[in-house]
């Protein structure tokens, strides 16, 4: 038996256009794996509570930035990524001076763009001044001598006959808090990387086609 083996055209030319055909397919579907995964974070996000703002913080982009690359990579992150991480592992917060952390109560209201008041800002923001008050059992309180408005927050008493005035609980304080673990983000990134040679496997048979 004779056999004959011949190449029917340029096979230099052939591979050439599988090397390319595979870099668009590598970068394309790197490309999509980091949107995914970006979408994925912001869902999560947002369905933990923590909102439209805060799930916006997370970008993507990939490399590199122009052409294609055998070698592509995707970069996924978060502008604000301290808060993002505690909510994602759940820490053990502690006060930084070994006291006491002050959290609001509904009554405190909120800084600028939301933001929680410290001790001394409520002060300076309510012109009142907080009064500590010790409890055995549950948290001890930061309290003001006021009222309470329409709006539920404390507020100085206009009354010059003291009707209507209340002490109100503006500051739980407490040693330490454990921050719920709210996010898992690993679990999106494996399944994210889990999906790559499936896509890379499609984008090359589209690119070829």
């Amino acid at each position: 038996m004779k056999l004959d083996l011949s190449v029917a055209g340029d096979i230099v030319l052939a591979m050439q256009a599988e090397i390319l055909a595979g870099e668009k397919a590598v970068t394309t579907a790197i490309k999509v794996a980091g949107g995914n995964l970006k979408s994925d974070w912001r869902a999560q996000v947002t369905r933990a509570g923590l909102g439209r703002r805060l799930a916006n913080t997370i970008l993507a982009r990939t490399y590199p930035k122009a052409g294609a690359s055998l070698e592509a990579a995707a970069l996924v992150w978060s502008n604000a990524p301290r808060i993002i991480s505690a909510h994602d592992t759940g820490p053990l917060i502690k006060s930084k001076d070994g006291f006491w952390l002050a959290i609001p109560t509904p009554a405190a209201g909120k800084g600028v763009r939301g933001k929680a008041l410290s001790p001394g800002e409520w002060e300076r923001r309510r012109g009142l001044r907080l009064r500590f008050i010790y409890r055995r059992r549950g948290p001890s309180l930061l309290v003001a001598d006021g009222r309470l408005n329409s709006r539920g927050l404390g507020v100085a008493s206009r009354s010059k006959t003291g009707r209507g005035k209340a002490t109100v609980p503006i500051f739980l304080l407490v040693p330490q808090v454990k921050l719920a673990k709210r996010l898992d983000l690993a679990r999106d990134a494996e399944r994210a990387q889990a999906a790559v040679p499936g896509l890379i496997v499609a984008k090359w048979l589209d690119a070829k086609t």
